[in-house]
């Protein structure tokens, strides 16, 4: 005689079940992805040289390779004379980041006023020795925790993924690039050096986070002047505010392309509406690519990403798969005149979680200098079509389900 089980046994048991399958799946990527690291080549692929472009009153630098930028970056803080402005997510304590450490420390000695902020949660595994800075330099440590006894709150979850450093009233840097010897050479990213009025609004951004954030540190004062850039925009999530305008900058600059827009991501985990408007945009002609990396540092983040392919191809997008080497960019440019460098990926962490920065520019030269650097990257780059995408493993589709869960997740 059959003995009827109760239907929240039932319920539990099959939780279960499918909790213990993501456990396996998750657990057999990990190893992958660590043998994976181990047995990876060294990097190797294209370079552009930083080129210099002028967008109103402003020069643009846009940067792809690491060495370039730290060379740069390292003269700026060396020759600051007032001020510096360091933000970073991570810090690696390794020759690169000492050079930056001891740049900064001696920027101080010489009467620069430093301030430095760095997340805790993105260094956990950087000795906590690497940040200890004599008393002249400024140092603000964003908490792993925030919020004091509110730090579950979604407005508290927040890390802080921005990159931005700003010199005295002359020169800011942002874009995607962190600090460390890996970066230096075997990461295709992309960072931007801006001078001009949009250096105020980017020491603005400093300042207003450091505020919001310092805790007893002492207040930073609000910038004299504040200019209408009629070039450039600045956009700042603040998941304090519940605030994220770079989402809906790239919705509105999406729906408003007519001819192409190209975007390189280093993950594409994108939600409902930004999916919707990529497709939309196809539907009207508009020649849709985006460059992703083949394989991600993150081999969880590109399986959730791969979960998005087949909508993505049916509907005409066009992926390319960088090879040889990690493509860590967060840029886009459309239809010739619009484009965006920063720190925000197209996931919910960045669109809808973390602090992040990107920089809007409308300016022909400069859309056409990151056209040029995408023709590049699109050449060392295979596209993924979808008769190749839909013969993959039957295994590999039925992991792909089982995470399909923790995608509004990442």
């Amino acid at each position: 005689m059959w003995r009827r089980i109760p239907v929240r046994k039932i319920v539990t048991r099959t939780a279960l079940a499918v909790a213990a399958v993501q456990a396996g799946t998750l657990a057999a990527l990990a190893i992958v992805d660590h043998r994976r690291k181990k047995n990876r080549a060294p990097a190797d692929f294209p370079r552009v040289a930083p080129h210099s472009v002028t967008a109103g009153g402003s020069e643009v630098t846009v940067y792809t390779y690491g060495e370039d930028l730290y060379y740069d970056m390292l003269s700026a803080i060396r020759h600051a004379r007032k001020r510096i402005f360091f933000e970073t997510f991570i810090w690696k304590s390794d020759p690169i980041g000492h050079a930056f450490k001891e740049a900064l420390i001696q920027a101080a000695d010489r009467g620069v006023e430093v301030h430095l902020i760095y997340d805790a949660f993105a260094n956990l595994v950087v000795p906590p020795s690497f940040f200890q800075f004599p008393s002249n330099v400024h140092v603000l440590r964003y908490p792993l925790f925030g919020g004091g006894p509110m730090f579950w709150h979604p407005r508290h979850s927040g890390r802080d993924h921005r990159k931005l450093v700003v010199i005295d009233d002359d020169v800011a840097y942002v874009g995607g690039y962190n600090i460390g010897s890996l970066y230096a050479t075997d990461w295709r990213d992309t960072h931007s050096r801006l001078t001009g009025d949009i250096v105020t609004e980017m020491q603005n951004a400093f300042i207003d986070f450091w505020n919001l954030s310092r805790g007893s540190l002492p207040k930073l004062e609000d910038p004299d002047r504040r200019h209408w850039v009629p070039n450039f925009r600045v956009h700042r999530n603040l998941p304090r505010h519940y605030v994220f305008p770079i989402r809906g900058m790239y919705l509105e600059a999406i729906d408003r392309a007519q001819h192409h827009i190209w975007l390189t991501h280093a993950y594409l985990v994108p939600d409902r509406d930004m999916r919707d408007a990529l497709l939309q945009a196809v539907e009207r002609g508009v020649d849709v690519r985006i460059i992703v990396p083949a394989e991600s540092n993150h081999i969880i983040a590109d399986w959730l990403s791969r979960g998005y392919y087949t909508t993505l191809l049916k509907g005409g997008v066009r992926l390319f798969l960088y090879q040889g080497a990690m493509v860590h960019a967060k840029t886009a440019t459309i239809d010739g005149q619009w484009s965006t460098i920063g720190t925000a990926n197209i996931d919910r962490l960045s669109l809808a979680g973390n602090y992040e920065i990107n920089v809007e520019i409308f300016d022909a030269d400069v859309a056409e200098q990151l056209e040029k650097i995408f023709g590049v990257d699109a050449g060392n780059c295979v596209e993924l079509t979808l008769d190749r995408w839909q013969q993959r493993h039957l295994a590999t589709k039925f992991s792909e389900a089982v995470l399909a869960p923790f995608r509004p997740l990442v």
